[in-house]
């Protein structure tokens, strides 16, 4: 399939993906493991402008987890230089192709220079439209459940709320991309075949795609390739076939489709 089929085809509204494999790509290159955080930063924009162009609302890309401190000192060390080279160098042509940036994660263990820059990043492309570009930044889906959980604890505290005025709902609302559409599709490069505590609440009826594709080798064929299988699953959201295919009639009846 070419990427030029994508667009016949349906398009999911939020992509999420593990971009996994930078370690490995460097490695069998005969390279230090940063040479692959490098080289995965060029596939960060291929992705990007492919979100674009195919009309994706949201595409949130897993960069850095809160468990990736464990990493060795120096591997940390390079990506938080890569991380700032790369707001600083991105940022102005994200605005200009008018994406929209947000760094979703507890940005309180970065560097008072790297949350400074986040913020004036976020801030320039904060009304923006053509795309949602999150990127989760020592971000664990554990921590994100906790933290809105804390939110609601201190209305709860504060006479706000009752607990009995929980719900999902509530809950939903103070995680981290809660004014986005959930994803629709997850994809995980690098052949591993699970989620490493990513988005854990928001990803609760998506797709999953597994790729053995390094994540520097992940291009627009590559990612064309994973929204096609998207686009032939059918997502019944607990429902049978059956009760799926009455209601898309009923809304087709009611349309006037």
């Amino acid at each position: 399939m070419t990427t030029t089929e994508v667009s016949t085809i349906k398009i999911p509204r939020h992509v999420a993906i593990i971009m996994d494999g930078n370690g490995r790509w460097a490695q069998m290159r005969g390279k230090r493991r940063t040479a692959g955080h490098k080289a995965g930063a060029q596939a960060v924009r291929e992705a990007v402008e492919f979100a674009r162009k195919k009309g994706i609302e949201s595409l949130t890309l897993f960069a850095f987890s809160s468990e990736n401190w464990k990493r060795p000192e120096q591997e940390v060390s390079v990506l938080m230089e890569l991380f700032m080279t790369v707001l600083k160098r991105e940022v102005k042509k994200l605005h200009k192709y008018n994406v929209r940036l947000r760094i979703i994660g507890d940005k309180s263990a970065f560097g008072e220079r790297l949350q400074r820059q986040m913020h004036e990043a976020e801030a320039l492309t904060a009304g923006n439209t053509a795309l949602n570009l999150n990127i989760a930044a020592n971000y664990g889906g554990h921590w994100d459940i906790t933290q809105a959980a804390r939110k609601l604890a201190v209305q709860v505290e504060a006479g706000e709320l009752t607990p009995a005025d929980i719900t999902e709902e509530k809950l939903a609302g103070q995680l981290e991309l809660a004014e986005q559409p959930v994803p629709d599709l997850l994809i995980r490069t690098g052949g591993e075949h699970r989620i490493s505590n990513f988005l854990l609440w928001q990803l609760a009826y998506a797709e999953f795609y597994f790729s053995k594709v390094l994540w520097p080798d992940f291009d627009d064929r590559e990612f064309a390739a994973a929204i096609a299988d998207f686009s032939c699953r059918e997502r019944r959201f607990g429902l049978t076939s059956e009760q799926l295919q009455q209601a898309i009639l009923d809304t087709d009846v009611t349309t006037g489709d």
